[in-house]
């Protein structure tokens, strides 16, 4: 391990890092697992009696849906032998029965209408909704090709399962149209999310009591609470059996992104955060150098198991774990136990094919994490010092930070980026709960943004306090005691979200802070005291899963940061499984960016767009 990284405390607690993550499974558990389940149990269900092979056509969400939890050979054994693009020409195949799995926008329903009018381009139409169909599309789509249905089914999935104990409503846009002053879409938004939210609840077969974060600046988590409840009841109004779906052991709770400004721009230290931070990672995808030259690109996903086991890991750990693994297989192989380089472990491929395969995705994580360890030694070291500091509101021995000033002066004389600079101003605004107008002009033009200044004044969109003012109510939420958990000296920032888990699984939330928009049942507490009564969940993650599930909803995107805590919580109460989500994942660069085009119009922020990409 290197000598930058220190840990305070040395005492055993809950919060070690190092902890394997029993937790993190690969796609073939978790949200993913159940949502290829449901997708088998309706979709390919309908068709496996039939002999014939068949086609499916998608549209771009429902594409990446089953990208995200199944693959092209899971389809082929389900007799599907081709997937095609909604949108696209596609030629006639009249022997063929085609499935459609689609949104329910009129888009999707005019497109499907062009396949059967004036001719069929198939023997038969077997049509999926994601979600609730509006009754005049419904009712469209029947009239024009009624005949070549054979089936049309709605079946609640219009989420995306990021990870095992992630989704997204895949909607980046949602933080404009809820955030802009100038949006027009704001209530429309809010009412696609609680849709969004609905299916969630459905496809894991909760009924839950849900809570919001009260907010005296901000309405969206009251707004959206009440909406998903709407939604809820009437989801659940008759069940198969004819009777009205009780409560299940189940809370859902939704608070809106100024609840914690800090956590999102924080440079942080853990492998997945920080690589999606420092490194250029687009779809999950990393593209790297090898050393013969060629452009190579990996997928960072749970397919890999390697990053499932190192995501949530300080850097520290996995920078000294990757080179043992690879000196295990080395020393397997008779390999000399030399010092691990990647150009070392390019000769020794190069020589052994079948250790090549072996050895792939440790190479992977050994250029990843040398990738990420160059960016720490080039400045984030010396960033996360001053960070932690403002963050935390001491420095590393506990002392308290008097003058945060003092701590943040180094980082704007020295040449970090705009962006660091910003992120550091940020967090010292923060530490005050607001600044002056004087204070915050002199502070944009050390950072040379005076043409820019909406990276930091439009937090105020967020109802977090920029400039003081005597009407702006904000209080710092109590921080949970943490003292004798074993942290690094520049990770010691913890995720408000995670004291919010803990205190909710123990039954310690304050219910002024936290209002009841609609009660769970009273046997609900974190002490897992409830009955195993979820049916659907019989394998490996969840065989030991006897007790409830708490279900977060962060209004305006989420970090890899509070990703994390989900799976940490979960494994640290085991008879509560924590599930996260929003409308979709932020880099501090993303959401800082967001934060800036909150001043723009939607025509002004659309042409933005374009230029970007021409």
């Amino acid at each position: 391990m290197t000598s930058e990284f220190v840990f305070v405390n040395f005492s055993k607690g809950s919060g070690a890092v190092g902890e394997k993550n029993k937790m993190a499974t690969g796609s073939d558990h978790g949200l993913k697992r159940i949502v290829w389940k449901r997708i088998q149990d309706t979709i390919i269900t309908d068709c496996r009696n039939s002999e014939v092979w068949k086609i499916l056509i998608l549209d771009p969400f429902t594409t990446k849906l089953l990208s995200s939890c199944c693959k092209m050979s899971d389809l082929m054994s389900e007799k599907i032998t081709i997937v095609e693009d909604l949108f696209k020409s596609r030629e006639p195949v009249l022997e063929m029965k085609s499935i459609y799995f689609m949104t329910p926008t009129a888009k999707c329903v005019d497109a499907f209408i062009k396949d059967f009018k004036p001719k069929p381009k198939y023997k038969a139409a077997y049509v999926y909704f994601t979600d609730y169909c509006p009754d005049d599309l419904f009712n469209k789509m029947r009239q024009a090709c009624g005949k070549h249905i054979r089936v049309c089914k709605e079946i609640n999935i219009s989420f995306m399962p990021q990870e095992a104990q992630v989704f997204t409503c895949d909607n980046p846009g949602a933080f404009r149209s809820i955030y802009s002053p100038k949006s027009q879409d704001k209530t429309k938004t809010l009412e696609t999310l609680a849709g969004q939210l609905v299916t969630l609840c459905a496809t894991l077969d909760e009924y839950p009591g849900i809570r919001y974060k009260k907010d005296g600046n901000m309405e969206n988590a009251k707004l959206l609470a009440e909406l998903v409840d709407r939604k809820l009841d009437t989801h659940y109004q008759l069940d198969d059996s004819g009777k009205k779906k009780e409560k299940t052991q189940a809370q859902l709770l939704i608070v809106d992104r100024g609840f914690d400004p800090v956590t999102p721009i924080l440079h942080e230290l853990t492998y997945q955060a920080m690589a999606y931070d420092l490194i250029d990672i687009e779809n999950d995808t990393y593209k790297y150098k090898a050393r013969d030259g060629l452009e190579k690109q990996a997928l960072l996903n749970e397919d890999d198991m390697l990053w499932v086991k190192l995501r949530h890991q300080h850097i520290a750990e996995v920078s000294a774990q990757i080179p043992k693994m690879v000196k295990e297989i080395s020393a397997s192989k008779k390999q000399p136990d030399g010092k691990i380089t990647i150009s070392n472990l390019a000769q020794m491929m190069k020589k052994m094919p079948a250790f090549r395969k072996q050895m792939t995705e440790k190479t992977i994580h050994l250029q990843l994490a040398e990738d990420c360890m160059k960016h720490f030694a080039n400045n984030v070291e010396k960033l996360c010092k001053a960070e932690q500091d403002l963050a935390v509101g001491a420095d590393v021995d506990g002392l308290k930070v008097k003058d945060p000033m003092r701590t943040l002066l180094p980082v704007l004389l020295n040449p970090y980026s705009k962006h660091d600079k910003i992120r550091a101003v940020l967090l010292y605004i923060f530490s005050l709960n607001g600044t002056t107008e004087e204070n915050l002009n002199k502070l944009i033009e050390h950072v040379k943004i005076e043409g820019e200044p909406e990276y930091i004044q439009n937090w105020k969109e967020l109802g977090v306090p920029i400039i003081i003012t005597p009407s702006f109510f904000s209080r710092k939420p109590n921080r949970r005691e943490r003292s004798q958990e074993e942290r690094y000296s520049l990770s010691r920032w913890i995720p408000t979200i995670k004291d919010v888990m803990e205190d909710v699984v123990e039954n310690k939330l304050d219910t002024k802070e936290w209002p009841h928009q609609s009660e769970c049942p009273a046997a609900w507490n974190g002490s897992g005291a409830v009955s195993a009564r979820q049916k659907h969940r019989a394998s490996t993650q969840d065989d030991r899963r006897t007790g409830s599930r708490l279900i977060i909803f962060v209004i305006g995107g989420i970090s890899f940061s509070e990703m994390r805590c989900a799976y940490e919580v979960t494994r640290a109460m085991k008879t509560c499984e924590v599930i996260i989500g929003s409308s979709h994942i932020l880099t501090p660069t993303v959401l800082l960016d967001d934060i800036k085009a909150l001043s723009k119009g939607p025509m002004e922020s659309f042409t933005l767009e374009v230029e970007t990409k021409a």
